[in-house]
């Protein structure tokens, strides 16, 4: 059996060898040599740290856990809306920290920050000072998510 194509006369089971030569060129071609990657480990696993504004002061659980990434989620229990900002509490000459803040949070409403924190003390807070801050203790780095399940 023989087809025509634009001139091309090919047998049967020809076309099959010729698209397996080719695959087979593509891929030796894609197999150069180049510098070894160092395979670093994955970042520690996100976890989530919930925060909550009362009319005299801020609660934050856990108080304490490893650096690495985190998710704050936050309710404002008051009658006002409230902008609540996470600051690296740093002490002279330890160079440059973190603030980060929510948009504004409507009464019984809930914001969400992330933060990549490293070991050190922090605090959460909203402006004006009727409402006493929270205090978090972040120490060693998490360990890796490397070896972790279903991680994005």
């Amino acid at each position: 059996m023989r087809c025509r194509h634009e001139g091309i006369r090919l047998r049967a089971g020809e076309g099959r060898a010729l698209a397996a030569a080719a695959l087979a060129a593509l891929t030796v071609a894609g197999c150069g040599e180049g510098k070894a990657r160092p395979n670093e480990n994955r970042p520690p696993a996100p976890i989530t740290i919930t925060a909550s504004v009362a009319p005299d002061r801020i609660s934050v659980s856990p108080g304490r856990f490893g650096a690495g990434p985190v998710r704050l989620i936050v309710v404002n229990l008051t009658g006002a809306a409230q902008q609540v900002t996470l600051q690296s509490a740093l002490e002279p000459g330890e160079g440059p920290g973190i603030s980060r803040q929510t948009p504004p949070i409507d009464p019984q409403d809930t914001a969400t920050l992330a933060a990549d924190v490293q070991p050190g003390r922090y605090t959460v807070s909203v402006r004006g000072g009727a409402i006493e801050r929270a205090t978090l203790k972040v120490g060693a780095e998490r360990p890796s998510a490397q070896n972790d399940l279903l991680q994005p």
